[in-house]
């Protein structure tokens, strides 16, 4: 692979949650590029990301990107999600359909446009869409522009929840080399979230398998 990033620091993953009926539990410490958490709706792949993004709160437990601790319950640690430095791509994508595609890229940008930006732009060939309104895109072009809002702001850790669940094959095909672009050239670690085991095989050095909120098995592939 040309421009390779270097591997990234070990990702800690060591908390419980409990939500209604449903429990989370997952004792993880992880050095990868690109961290999968497989499995069945349910299984607690959002909640997960959710916690690690600052949006849930774990009953117990440490969160830490490198030596950098988000998370740690018994330190009484828990990071502000604006602090935390976590791009965050949820299932809906959440685009302002008021901005058009530069603003939502900028939005919640450390800087404005630079060289950062510039290569977000390049690597998921946005320049054409700059100007355009996001109503008007169509579902891949959606994506990129969530994925690019994301890593505008230069986050530690990129967080995807089910990227590609809602396009349909082809274009499924047409963003898979997108992702795999930024797993390349960027040192931005990414937890990515699906139960397509195809996403998964050509993305992943390390995959989590979760069900029922528990982790069955975690290792170098499924």
């Amino acid at each position: 692979m040309t421009g390779e990033a270097p591997a990234p620091g070990p990702i800690t993953l060591d908390f419980a949650l409990r939500q209604g009926g449903f429990a989370l539990e997952m004792r993880e410490r992880i050095k990868a590029r690109v961290v999968a958490l497989f499995g069945p709706s349910g299984a607690g792949k959002t909640t997960a990301l959710e916690s690690i993004a600052g949006l849930r709160r774990p009953r117990r437990g440490v969160i830490r990107i490198g030596e950098r601790t988000l998370f740690d319950a018994g330190a009484g640690v828990d990071v502000p999600c604006h602090l935390r430095r976590v791009g965050y791509v949820p299932q809906d994508l959440a685009l302002f359909p008021h901005m058009n595609v530069r603003r939502n890229i900028l939005y919640g940008a450390a800087a404005g446009p630079g060289g950062g930006f510039d290569h977000v732009i390049a690597l998921l060939e946005l320049g054409p869409l700059l100007d355009r309104g996001v109503a008007g895109l169509s579902g891949g072009e959606r994506q990129r522009v969530a994925l690019a809002r994301a890593l505008a702001a230069s986050p530690a850790l990129l967080l995807l929840d089910e990227p590609l669940a809602a396009l349909d094959a082809a274009l499924r095909s047409r963003i898979l080399p997108y992702l795999e672009r930024i797993r390349d050239e960027l040192a931005t670690p990414m937890i990515y979230v699906s139960h397509a085991e195809a996403e998964v095989r050509a993305l992943a050095d390390r995959v989590v398998v979760l069900d029922g909120g528990r982790v069955l098995r975690s290792g170098a592939g499924l």
